[in-house]
């Protein structure tokens, strides 16, 4: 596989990604609900950037998570070079490409959504905002899709959680977290055929 249709493939998962939070961000209120169905929410939050939502502590904690994950970029891309070089399996291209537009994805929400937008807080934001609410390196990601696919209360009869709410699936996401789990499945899937035994 060409390293020009991985780009493609980069490219095309970065300006779906992209659309989506800038669409979210500028018709949304932070926290704000539309449920498409009863299972499929569009349901706007932001986060530090970490897996679901964590964060790391202390006042350098953002920008020490926005340089690693800079760094984890360069690192991927490299591997994505040498795979197209090495001519290895298109399903390997593919999910490398998957991944690395994911995390482009998130990292330029955390390095320039906090210089170009104001806060999304009780107000839709503005797109090149005159008051931004952050600093370059230091924006929020922005997710949207959100499938409680089941939301119930337990039985009381269940040990420990009996009488407790419990839903199912939890995590809120967005278009590049969405690339970057379907090329981790697909790796999991054709493992045998990405990394075949010498």
């Amino acid at each position: 596989m060409k390293l020009r249709y991985a780009t493609f493939i980069i490219l095309l998962v970065l300006i779906i990604d992209q659309w989506s939070k800038i669409y979210i961000k500028t018709h949304f209120i932070h926290d704000e609900t539309i449920k498409v169905f009863s299972w499929f929410h569009i349901h706007f939050v932001e986060n530090e950037g970490a897996a679901w939502g964590t964060k790391i502590p202390g006042k350098y904690g953002k920008l020490i998570l926005t340089l690693f994950r800079i760094g984890a970029v360069i690192g991927i891309g490299y591997w994505l070079v040498s795979a197209v070089k090495k001519q290895q399996s298109k399903i390997l291209i593919i999910c490398i490409s998957l991944i690395l537009a994911g995390a482009l994805g998130n990292i330029i929400d955390s390095v320039f959504y906090g210089v170009i937008f104001d806060h999304s807080f009780g107000n839709v934001a503005t797109l090149f905002s005159d008051n931004p609410y952050g600093t370059l390196l230091h924006g929020m990601v922005v997710d949207m899709f959100y499938f409680p696919l089941i939301d119930t209360t337990l039985p009381s009869w269940v040990p420990i959680w009996g009488g407790e709410r419990f839903r199912f699936f939890e995590p809120i996401f967005n278009v590049a977290d969405s690339a970057i789990c379907i090329a981790v499945g697909l790796m999991i899937i054709y493992h045998k055929k990405i990394f075949p035994k010498e």
